[in-house]
Parts: C-alpha cells; sequence; structure tokens
C-alpha cells in the first residue's frame, strides 16, 4: 500500500508542476528512457521532447488547470483523467481539454506515459499553437 501511496503522490506532483508551469519538474518525473505516446498520432517521444512541448504550451496558455481529476492508483502505475482548463495568452479565449493518462512507474518515475485525447478538441486546443 506504502507503493501506492508513493506513487499517488508522485502523480500529483506531475501534474501540479505542469498545472504551474514547473516544466523542470515535470521533466524529472520521467526515467531517463521514458516512452511517452500520443493517440492522436501514434508516435513516441522521449521526456526532453514532452518537456519542449509542454514548455510552449505553459507559454500559450495561461490560467492552467487540471480540472475534474479523477487518478486511480494501481500497483506500478496510475490512470488519471481530467479536463485541462485554460486561457490561450493571445486573446483570452478558453480551451479545454479532456484527457486520460495511463503510466507505468518504476522507482518513482514514469516509465511509460500512454495519453488519450480526442482529436477533436485536440484540433480546437492546437488551433492557435504559433499565435
Amino acid at each position: 500500500m506504502a507503493e501506492q501511496d508513493d506513487i499517488g503522490a508522485m502523480a500529483q506532483r506531475f501534474f501540479d508542476a505542469i498545472e504551474a508551469g514547473d516544466i523542470e519538474t515535470m521533466r524529472e518525473s520521467f526515467a531517463p528512457d521514458a516512452a511517452i505516446w500520443h493517440n492522436t498520432d501514434e508516435l513516441i517521444v522521449t521526456r526532453d521532447q514532452t518537456a519542449q512541448t509542454l514548455a510552449g504550451m505553459v507559454a500559450r496558455i495561461k490560467d492552467r488547470e487540471y480540472a475534474d481529476r479523477r487518478l486511480t492508483v494501481f500497483p506500478g502505475g496510475f490512470v488519471q483523467q481530467h479536463v485541462l482548463k485554460g486561457k490561450r495568452t493571445h486573446d483570452d479565449v478558453e480551451v479545454r481539454l479532456p484527457c486520460a493518462i495511463i503510466c507505468t512507474v518504476a522507482e518513482g518515475k514514469i516509465t511509460r506515459l500512454d495519453e488519450y485525447f480526442d482529436s477533436a478538441h485536440v484540433a480546437n486546443f492546437r488551433k492557435y499553437a504559433n499565435a
């Protein structure tokens, strides 16, 4: 049970860090060779690529909040469902992105993260990614 408590606390810190724009803490939550998979493009990326992507998101989306968090911890990992909410920095338009994340955890680090988004929500969320 202690392992699951540790995993739950790590998951909380991980999402709190992204919400706060603390990309380094988020990055350090991953094992060095972690695999991060996205259902929308079916690519596997590294923790450094993920850090770069999230740094861009932090620059473009303010007032970030992981709302409606539903965290389920299991031996060796966790699942979290949430809605990422925020406002685009260039025009204050509110955005929201429902998501489900499944993570495998070993020795206190995320070794694999599988990210599930609805592609229509992603398209709207990224509409002004280069603005």
